[in-house]
């Protein structure tokens, strides 16, 4: 298993947010994790990262223990994050925002500049654009294409198609769904739900902060009953 949650209790001060949360990924998998907006799916994500640490629980990656740690350490173990405000150095370049993420230390060095640009061709042609002029769309390929730099092993992704028009929302999909096919293991949140059960092989959907549902997509996609109780809670 490439990364497991096991009972996380995560708060914001005083406010319990995350009640004895428990998920897998494995390697290999994209996998969803679907709810409505404060249902604690951002929250998961930055508990993992180390950005707002776990009261209690348990989590492992490769098999050890990641609870506590520094979040550039998590990152530096192989774990790529690219958060829903996307995050990008506004004041400097497509190129330079690549650069700067660059992992050397990674055990493998798949991903450079070269096959960044392959996979993003709109970014090759905005390499000396400040990240400041770039569309949201533009944005959020950067985050991703700056995540890849990292070569991780798995990569965190939240909300990736907030707030883009339709026709670029296609375009977002494609390279998640193109990213997938490379084997790269995706643990992501959205709230489109369609959209994340058609690019994943299996969901669990977060309601209130605990877990409402877990379970394989495509048998969600074929059931109308569980459709609507899955996702009646949105």
């Amino acid at each position: 298993m490439l990364l497991s949650l096991d009972k996380i209790n995560t708060f914001y001060g005083l406010a319990h947010i995350l009640y004895d949360i428990s998920l897998s990924v494995e390697e290999g998998e994209t996998v969803s994790l679907l709810g409505r907006n404060g249902a604690g799916k951002t929250t998961t994500l930055r508990s993992i990262m180390g950005l707002t640490a776990p009261s209690s629980g348990t989590i492992l990656y490769k098999g050890e223990p990641i609870n506590g740690l520094p979040n550039y350490v998590i990152a530096n173990k192989g774990i790529g994050y690219v958060p829903d405000d996307r995050r990008i150095f506004s004041n400097l370049t497509v190129e330079q925002n690549l650069i700067v993420s660059i992992r050397k230390e990674a055990a493998r060095q798949d991903w450079n500049i070269e096959k960044v640009y392959s996979q993003f061709p709109q970014l090759s042609s905005l390499r000396k654009r400040k990240g400041w002029n770039l569309s949201g769309g533009e944005q959020q390929m950067l985050a991703i294409a700056r995540a890849l730099m990292l070569n991780p092993d798995l990569i965190l992704v939240d909300e990736p198609t907030e707030g883009l028009a339709p026709i670029i929302v296609k375009e977002v999909a494609k390279v998640l769904e193109e990213l997938s096919g490379e084997k790269i293991t995706i643990l992501l949140v959205e709230q489109n739900a369609k959209l994340a059960l058609n690019l994943s092989s299996r969901c669990y959907v977060l309601s209130d902060g605990h877990l409402f549902y877990e379970g394989v997509c495509n048998v969600v996609k074929q059931d109308p009953d569980l459709m609507k109780r899955c996702f009646g809670v949105f």
